[in-house]
């Protein structure tokens, strides 16, 4: 049976984050690998040791692939994903779980309400259940 916390569920729903981002993203997955890789250095969301392949982005989108992928991947395709025209959505509780997990890492927010304001308005919703269970799981982290 898969573990129910929240933190199991971003795991599970980092493959999907991933995986939207090579759909939506315009290129090959080794160029889409690139782009991910220099926005995090640049953005400053993570510093990944190496620029990956795009056979490792593809990896990354496996359904199992959740505790191979990096912080700073999916961080970096959830920044890059909010600001899309195309206004994509999560389409699971899991990806939900993984977009507002790395929301609230990406940003330094002082109450669950600015983190909430500062979400574009078409992910207000989808989010709701997912920001808030996030929220809780980080102040829960801040105790230890």
């Amino acid at each position: 049976m898969p573990q129910s916390g929240f933190y199991a569920k971003v795991r599970r729903g980092l493959p999907a984050l991933i995986g939207q981002w090579q759909r939506l993203g315009q290129g090959d997955a080794d160029r889409l690998a690139l782009i991910l890789a220099e926005t995090a250095r640049v953005a400053k969301l993570g510093e990944p040791e190496a620029t990956p392949s795009g056979a490792t982005l593809l990896e990354w989108s496996a359904p199992d692939a959740g505790d191979a992928i990096p912080l700073w991947a999916a961080r970096t395709a959830t920044f890059l994903l909010v600001q899309m025209p195309a206004r994509p959505l999560p389409a699971s509780d899991d990806e939900a779980c993984a977009w507002a997990y790395c929301w609230l890492r990406n940003r330094d927010f002082d109450s669950f309400e600015a983190a909430e304001c500062a979400l574009p308005d078409h992910l207000r919703k989808p989010l709701a259940a997912a920001l808030k269970a996030a929220w809780t799981d980080r102040q829960g982290l801040r105790l230890v």
